[in-house]
């Protein structure tokens, strides 16, 4: 089985304390630091780029995985790979040919990973998964923060996990929307061994309690 790694999201912390807020985080015990990056067209919203990742990678030597929910991928996941990221997820939705993004990211030294929305099926990823670090299900709507988990999003992991343990691989598979203390041991009993959480984490007074609580809950599953 998978080491569980809990990936803290800064969408979630406080921007104006952005270093403190991950420094902490990650002295809690965070595995991954988890960074959303949204361009307001291929989501509704817009997050933030670059300077933020060039900033934090100053800041902090935690595992930086970049969520990149962007129409081109293409074009900016090296950049993101430049600037310190060390793993790179993109969207299997966007307008840049998955190949050609994993070659990027893959020519920079860096893991790679895709991420599936709640609509694609989990076949999708299947022709890349021999390349693939990660792979990063849905389990709401990509674009905001703050939505309800997506149960129906269960079996798409574990047909994930089947094809991977299938082929042999020890690929993690992410989750993201929705994680917290109740949601998090479905995801775990579906084969998910990487938990992206925001509020569930950021919103704690006690950073190394939450964290541990929620590792606690996965292993419990």
């Amino acid at each position: 089985m998978n080491m569980m790694k809990i990936a803290p999201s800064i969408l979630a912390c406080d921007f104006a304390a952005l270093g403190a807020e991950v420094a902490a985080m990650h002295n809690a015990g965070a595995d991954l630091i988890h960074v959303d990056v949204m361009d307001g067209h291929f989501v509704p919203n817009i997050s933030l780029g670059l300077p933020v990742v060039a900033s934090l990678r100053k800041a902090t030597d935690a595992v930086l995985d970049v969520h990149l929910m962007i129409s081109d991928p293409l074009t900016y996941a090296p950049q993101f790979c430049d600037k310190g990221a060390d793993i790179v997820v993109f969207h299997a939705e966007s307008d840049s040919e998955p190949q050609a993004v994993i070659d990027a990211i893959r020519a920079k030294g860096k893991k790679c990973g895709i991420s599936i929305k709640p609509k694609t099926p989990a076949d999708v990823v299947f022709p890349y998964l021999d390349q693939l670090d990660m792979v990063l299900v849905m389990t709401v709507e990509p674009g905001f923060g703050g939505q309800k988990f997506m149960e129906d999003m269960c079996p798409k992991i574990e047909a994930v996990r089947r094809e991977c343990d299938r082929r042999g691989l020890s690929t993690d598979i992410e989750v993201d929307g929705g994680i917290d203390l109740k949601t998090i041991g479905k995801t775990v009993r579906a084969g998910a061994n990487v938990f992206v959480a925001g509020s569930a984490l950021f919103g704690k007074p006690d950073y190394a309690a939450a964290v541990r609580d929620l590792r606690a809950a996965a292993q419990r599953s």
